[in-house]
């Protein structure tokens, strides 16, 4: 069964090398696939917090829209049966990189049927966020009372990610 190709297949930022343009014709890439991400603020949007809790990688890394995705959904459900409504959730990213793949048939016989390297661009199959080191990806604000448990759920994240991360408390000056 074909699927999606491993993500450390991805993991390195390289230079984008797909040209945009409104004249389709002129496009390097001529459909740019969807974002998985459903939402990028979750929780209380209006209330105002003591504290807040980042996630940052600590190498410069690329991550693949529907690892954001399933991170989003592990610590918004974690926050939600916890807290109720008393967090705000923000991803605070976007994945703007197309990720291209060029198939490559295997097997008897594959070297007269396939092109090789010619033509050899490959088509979109995702898109990745690009992240510099101690980049914010994730926030999650609180107050004090419930910092433990931001603290897990970030905790939570972590293992659904590529590279390794640092976990970020700040305190907040409210006005």
């Amino acid at each position: 069964m074909a699927g999606l190709r491993k993500g450390r297949s991805y993991r390195k930022v390289k230079r984008a090398y797909t040209r945009k343009s409104k004249f389709k014709a002129k496009s390097f890439i001529k459909a740019i696939p969807s974002c998985k991400i459903a939402r990028f603020k979750m929780g209380d949007l209006f209330k105002k917090f003591n504290y807040e809790i980042e996630l940052s990688p600590k190498e410069t890394l690329q991550i693949r829209h529907n690892a954001l995705e399933s991170v989003r959904q592990v610590v918004n459900r974690h926050l939600e049966i916890n807290l109720g409504s008393q967090y705000l959730f923000q991803i605070r990213v976007f994945p703007h990189h197309i990720l291209r793949e060029h198939k490559m048939l295997t097997g008897a016989g594959a070297d007269r049927m396939s092109p090789g390297m010619s033509n050899a661009f490959g088509k979109p199959v995702g898109i990745a966020a690009q992240l510099k080191r101690g980049q914010t990806i994730l926030s999650i604000a609180v107050n004090k009372e419930h910092l433990e448990t931001a603290k897990k759920a970030m905790s939570l994240a972590k293992p659904r990610l590529p590279g390794s991360y640092l976990i970020n408390v700040k305190e907040l000056k409210l006005k």
